[in-house]
């Protein structure tokens, strides 16, 4: 069955707007694997706007499921992945002042980076994956990377998805079969919400994890954290 991992970032976002430790981020981080998370994600980014590399020590010692942290692999990320060794990284290639994560790699253009990045997580036994655009071409370049996984970027996905659920999903449908003939497993995140998710989990089946934090974190102001994530594991198809 696929798992949830939860971003936290917005939970640190608002525990930065005012100041002090409230919300407490490991806290949190502990009771969404209470609530039945199977996992916590941050992305901690240079100018420490929500997750701060403080925040990823700490976390280290509190998560018992799986710990996953996103990022650039500028040299200040990578040295804090060593440092902690998370359970998995996943290689996200955006700018420092993106709002948010807004493309794939080019798995092709930047291969010998990538390769090179890849090979140091995986010497240090962490699971690495690269974030990608719905695009087979970019899986097949990942798995030229070394890397273990891909995850795939569902923003435009989840654009589609009100008006033409079919043709949102077919995109992604490709990419994920190439992915899984090339040898690699399969994750998805970015935009996945209470509406969309199990469609997209229904056609990609073998999806092994999704990464959820905006949608999860809005929806929790309404319904409590511990309903949210019940409501969100009950979205995910038990074959």
């Amino acid at each position: 069955m696929t798992k949830l991992s939860v971003n936290i970032n917005k939970i640190a976002t608002l525990r930065n707007a005012r100041g002090g430790n409230l919300p407490d981020v490991g806290k949190a981080a502990a009771d969404c694997e209470r609530f039945g998370a199977q996992g916590i994600t941050v992305h901690p980014r240079p100018d420490e706007r929500h997750i701060r590399y403080a925040d990823v020590r700490q976390i280290k010692g509190i998560v018992r499921t799986e710990f996953n942290i996103e990022g650039n692999p500028i040299p200040s990320f990578i040295d804090l992945v060593d440092e902690v060794v998370p359970d998995q990284v996943t290689l996200v290639p955006d700018a420092h002042d993106a709002i948010t994560s807004n493309s794939g790699w080019d798995t092709l253009a930047h291969r010998d980076f990538l390769t090179e990045v890849c090979r140091e997580f995986r010497s240090r036994g962490i699971r690495t994956s690269i974030f990608i655009d719905p695009d087979p071409a970019m899986a097949e370049g990942a798995a030229q990377c070394g890397c273990d996984r891909v995850e795939l970027y569902t923003a435009d996905y989840a654009l589609q998805y009100p008006e033409a659920p079919q043709t949102a999903v077919l995109p992604y449908l490709r990419t994920a079969t190439r992915a899984k003939e090339c040898g690699l497993e399969v994750n998805a995140g970015h935009d996945l919400n209470l509406d969309n998710l199990a469609f997209f989990l229904r056609t990609i089946p073998w999806t092994a994890e999704v990464s959820i934090g905006h949608a999860l974190i809005c929806d929790a102001l309404y319904m409590g954290l511990e309903q949210t994530i019940r409501a969100y594991l009950s979205q995910i198809p038990k074959f």
